[in-house]
């Protein structure tokens, strides 16, 4: 079978940025033409390295550390100055336009997932911005002679990872809490059972969230993420651990089954009806981000509830005593236990 138009191969992206500093990989539209107001990243530095200090034109950022420590400054509209450590497990948010580096200051290397609220997103590096103007416009912005400037060799090409020289500045507020930071794994405000768990970045547990949102979902061996669709909501999912099916089924009536491994990013549309399933024999965790800062969702439990037997049976085209019994639920559970075997059915990868 042909590869799915729903998902590609973050992890195995060529990169296009990678140096003994670190790495920079990308899915856009570009390479997923199926994504709508979402992307995604991968970001890997280096003990000692920076992501250099850039905003982004088009979108907001929501960002995931899988490993190791970083420093992140912004600097934001009406002159909003901050910094804020973060550790895996650890997210953080940044607003369209608003400035911003990220700075490893730890031991070991830093990987960080960073979706974007657009399919394409547009970046501009403050070195970039310096290569723009001339001697004279810089001298006079910083009260400066134009000659302050001649010594730094500048363009408008962007640097993406550079390097820093001695031991990093991190502010004694860095360790406190910021609104931009959000400590997702020690939030457990989603379902916490046997068969996994959903750990929930959205608005109404961080607030500044305005068109972003993320779970952290975990699914053992013998769970399943109930069939289900996101009406005004788009789905992007990243494999963080083990390997899952997935099937959508499009507004054609086609259906896509694929596999899922580590490093893979999947998107679903809004409204269309999908499921997760666990196929190896350990866990899954997914990172799933969504383009709404509450991603509402209709499950099939609950949609077995608010139909008549009657309006069922039609609908199958059966007899009423051939129906299953069918739960009474008024709340999607999310995920549901496995009772039967893992279809055998052919993946797409």
């Amino acid at each position: 079978m042909g590869k799915s138009p729903h998902v590609a191969f973050l992890i195995s992206a060529e990169p296009f940025y990678n140096t003994k500093l670190g790495s920079l990989q990308r899915i856009s539209s570009d390479e997923l033409p199926i994504l709508k107001n979402l992307s995604i990243k991968r970001l890997i530095l280096e003990p000692g390295s920076i992501r250099e200090p850039h905003w982004h034109a088009n979108c907001n950022e929501l960002t995931y550390c899988l490993s190791g420590k970083v420093l992140v400054t912004q600097l934001d509209v009406g002159n909003e100055f901050m910094n804020f450590t973060i550790t895996a497990g650890q997210m953080f948010f940044v607003k369209t336009g608003a400035l911003h580096h990220i700075e490893n200051i730890g031991e070991e290397t830093a990987e960080l997932i960073v979706a974007f609220r657009h399919e394409a997103p547009k970046d501009f590096s403050l070195s970039a911005s310096f290569g723009a103007m001339s001697d004279a416009v810089l001298g006079n912005t910083y009260d400066a002679p134009s000659s302050a400037f001649r010594g730094i060799t500048r363009n408008t090409s962007p640097k993406y990872i550079v390097q820093r020289k001695g031991n990093p500045t991190v502010p004694d507020t860095a360790e406190l809490p910021n609104p931009h930071k959000f400590d997702v794994e020690n939030a457990p405000n989603g379902p916490q059972v046997e068969i996994g768990s959903a750990n929930m970045a959205r608005k109404d547990f961080w607030p500044i969230l305005d068109n972003m949102s993320m779970y952290s979902l975990r699914i053992e061996e013998d769970g399943m993420r109930e069939p289900h669709w996101h009406p005004f909501t788009a789905e992007m999912g990243y494999v963080h651990k083990g390997n899952a099916r997935m099937s959508v089924m499009d507004p054609d009536g086609s259906v896509d089954t694929y596999t899922l491994k580590p490093g893979d990013v999947y998107f679903i549309p809004h409204a269309y009806p999908h499921q997760i399933e666990v196929i190896g024999d350990e866990e899954i965790h997914f990172l799933i981000f969504f383009d709404a800062p509450i991603p509402g969702d209709v499950g099939y439990r609950t949609s077995a509830t608010a139909l008549s037997r009657e309006v069922l049976a039609a609908t199958f085209g059966v007899d009423e005593d051939q129906l299953p019994e069918f739960p009474f639920t008024v709340k999607d559970p999310l995920l549901v236990g496995r009772k039967n075997p893992v279809d055998p059915v052919k993946s797409k990868i």
